[in-house]
């Protein structure tokens, strides 16, 4: 773990791995939330860091965080979300070609898989989600569609995202859903937020054809 110095009342935690970083965001809340931490306004997941912003006395952090054992991610932690979907993606039979897999492989990895929130961004509403394996990656595609659809369920690299919004985009989409990612009506606005368990379940036609 490297600490940066992000202006004058803001740490940043350099890791390793998002293994890391979700272990980390985690065992942070926890010792906020215990008190065992000294004061901090937000704490940020990203990739493979994690942002400490609002923070009044950085010494007094710097040195709780040089103090406190290098965290593991406990098993089943987080709210668990099951979200519905269609397995219906343009995409889809380029996922299981990529992984040397029939359509119907595909949706029953992705769908048997407990995936987690590492952290959201890109736009409001949208989670990168972890859980798939290392060699299930996907690369983004060639050329970016220049409008993805609400709610269209994709993949890049080893992550799984859903479109909150129409939006242009560059990942594999292989399925829809109608959950509402971002409702401003909702406390948090956000249905899936860093730490969530997320389950995919597939509905309809699970291995329907689309054009690409």
């Amino acid at each position: 773990m490297r600490l940066l110095p992000v202006g004058d009342d803001a740490l940043l935690l350099d890791l390793d791995s998002s293994e890391q970083a979700q272990a980390w965001h985690t065992e942070l809340l926890r010792r906020r939330d215990q008190g065992a931490l000294p004061p901090v306004r937000e704490i940020v997941p990203g990739d493979r860091t994690v942002l400490l912003d609002g923070v009044p006395d950085l010494p007094a952090v710097r040195a709780a965080l040089r103090d406190c054992p290098v965290p593991s991610l406990p098993p089943g932690s987080g709210p668990l979300v099951d979200i519905p979907v269609r397995y219906d993606g343009a995409d889809l039979g380029v996922v299981a070609e990529t992984w040397g897999v029939s359509r119907e492989e595909v949706v029953r990895l992705h769908s048997g898989t407990e995936h987690r929130v590492a952290f959201c961004g890109f736009a409001p509403g949208f989670a990168y989600m972890t859980g798939m394996d290392e060699r299930y990656a996907v690369p983004r595609r060639a050329e970016p569609r220049t409008s993805v659809p609400a709610g269209s369920v994709a993949l890049a690299g080893h992550y799984t995202g859903i479109y909150p919004r129409a939006s242009p985009g560059g990942w594999q989409v292989i399925g829809t859903t109608d959950a509402r990612l971002w409702d401003l009506g909702r406390e948090p606005a956000a249905l899936l937020v860093p730490g969530t368990r997320v389950r995919f379940a597939p509905v309809g036609d699970a291995q329907g054809e689309t054009d690409a």
